[in-house]
């Protein structure tokens, strides 16, 4: 009898999780900012992230993600479009793709047309120029985006610093009830994402429309200012140097970040650092380190925070949860800080999916599926990833397998020239990973990253060069064996590149050169690299 009553519920079970997979979902599709892979379920021992960490034991994880440029407007521009930054044409901050390459359709646009209702809270595209100054509304979203007013104090003097007065400092952990309002922007934004998640479980129009929330952290982005008790969970004396701390011998001068957005904040500035190479003191670099992983926790706690609201609220068996960032954070590694560069750790982002019927549940029959985790006090919580794939993909990826999970058409693949294409994908929809199990390393996996230069030696504006004053692109190629890069001349006024000006080359072999700190380019037969780098769009 027993027997019976199990096998009928088992079937109960495979029943209900079949439609579900068949039906149309919610998205909350979660962004961070700078948010390099420095996470429990990707195997940091240093970072405590729960609440994510939990998010993952329940989803599929793709353990190597990469994005299309290392820099935030052209990375979200990028995965929102799912076009490559030679089709935006968006290099830097100070173009909308609309007026300034085409009329390319948008991930949340997409959904809009299909039906769903779409909201954005806090940096999802890039605010300013690049979205038009209005996140792109009315076409993406079905209401004005929201911003947390406390955000506009993010580069104010609200840091105290040993004088008693206050600084624009890099590092800023501060006294919440302090602050203007008594909040942070992370923590309005998760208030206001969870009164919009109210509003639509509460909605009871005459035909429900499912919903497409969107929801962009700022941390673990520069400044620091983060709620101070977050740095109790990193004691600085147990705080170690990156492992590979040194500029690298043979890396090429054109290659090099010099953090210039680092060297501008008023604590850094007192360090008197030499321009380009450094180095920031050790102890400084130890703080800097520290400041990172508590933003990270403060930010894994928002998510949290969003997470136990949709599993209270009932939405968790309905809603596909999308968690990434735009781009990874250097910390110290090749002597290098911030974003701007090829490397793994600028280009390297998590990945997560849950998706309500599909990836692995281990709580059945009514136990919460997301119970927020407080970090101050249950740090030492840990979680199995639910289903993991190690093959490169990309953030034009993201677009074409969220539609498809979701359950509505994706997009077709871009034809070769796709500039007059207003819907396509430049990606490729990874859903057929949901449904096999991944066997071996694909060799012809490749992801794509590029990466600006104003000069082939470092300039203050190396980082963030305008339109105008790009000399060089930097093209780079990351499959299992190698990361590939090539150093080439580009045109800003006809955003051609000439393949046969070489300025420099990268060439890591990943097998004994894990961290990319031994560049072997010039001693290497490059064809089989070449041949796969011609299959880059434009290149």
């Amino acid at each position: 009898m027993h027997t019976c009553v199990r096998t009928w519920l088992l079937l109960l079970v495979l029943h209900t999780l079949a439609a579900a997979a068949r039906e149309r979902k919610n998205v909350l599709f979660i962004v961070a900012d700078d948010l390099r892979t420095s996470l429990g379920c990707y195997g940091d021992p240093v970072v405590k992230s729960p609440n994510i960490d939990q998010l993952a034991s329940k989803s599929q994880v793709f353990l190597n993600a990469y994005a299309q440029q290392a820099v935030c407007a052209p990375s979200r521009t990028s995965m929102l479009t799912s076009r490559r930054p030679d089709t935006t044409r968006l290099y830097d901050f100070k173009s909308y793709w609309r007026v300034h390459s085409g009329n390319y359709t948008t991930m949340p646009q997409y959904f809009k047309s299909m039906g769903y209702f779409t909201m954005s809270v806090g940096k999802v595209f890039h605010p300013g120029i690049a979205s038009n100054h209005t996140d792109d509304y009315p076409y993406s979203w079905s209401i004005p985006a929201y911003h947390p007013a406390s955000f506009r104090f993010e580069k104010e003097k609200m840091c105290k610093g040993d004088d008693g007065k206050l600084h624009a400092n890099l590092l800023c952990a501060v006294n919440v009830s302090e602050q203007p309002g008594g909040t942070l922007p992370d923590m309005e934004s998760a208030d206001e994402a969870v009164r919009l998640l109210k509003s639509r479980a509460e909605y009871d129009g005459d035909t429900d429309a499912p919903f497409f929330l969107a929801v962009g952290f700022h941390k673990p982005h520069i400044p620091f200012r983060i709620p101070q008790e977050y740095l109790s969970l990193y004691p600085i004396d147990q705080m170690t140097l990156a492992p590979d701390p040194d500029v690298p011998e043979l890396l090429p001068p054109v290659a090099y970040n010099p953090w210039t957005d680092v060297r501008k904040r008023d604590d850094v500035q007192k360090l008197n650092i030499s321009f380009p190479y450094g180095p920031i003191p050790k102890d400084f670099q130890l703080r800097i380190r520290q400041h990172y992983y508590a933003a990270v926790s403060y930010m894994d706690a928002q998510v949290g925070r969003l997470l136990s609201a949709l599993d209270e609220l009932g939405l968790a068996d309905s809603t596909m949860v999308v968690f990434t960032s735009d781009h990874g954070w250097s910390l110290g590694e090749h002597g290098e800080w911030a974003k701007y560069s090829n490397f793994d750790v600028a280009t390297r982002v998590p990945l997560i999916f849950y998706v309500p019927g599909v990836t692995p549940l281990s709580d059945w029959f009514g136990l919460s599926t997301f119970p927020f985790i407080d970090v101050l006090t249950q740090s030492e919580l840990s979680f199995k990833n639910g289903k993991v794939i190690k093959n490169m993909v990309e953030l034009v990826d993201v677009f074409p397998t969220v539609s498809y999970m979701a359950g509505i058409r994706a997009p077709e693949p871009c034809p070769d020239v796709s500039l007059q294409e207003e819907l396509c994908t430049e990606g490729g929809n990874l859903a057929y990973t949901f449904r096999h199990k991944e066997r071996r390393e694909d060799e012809e996996a490749i992801s794509f990253s590029q990466y600006p230069r104003p000069a082939d030696t470092p300039q203050m504006d190396s980082d963030l060069p305008d339109l105008k004053d790009i000399k060089v692109m930097g093209y780079s190629l990351r499959c299992w064996d190698y990361r590939y890069t090539l150093w080439l001349g580009f045109d800003p006024k006809t955003f051609q590149v000439n393949v046969s000006d070489v300025h420099a080359g990268e060439l890591y072999m990943l097998a004994g050169d894990p961290g990319q700190d031994k560049n072997v380019y010039s001693g290497s037969d490059h064809s089989v690299m070449m041949r796969k780098m011609a299959s880059l769009p434009h290149v």
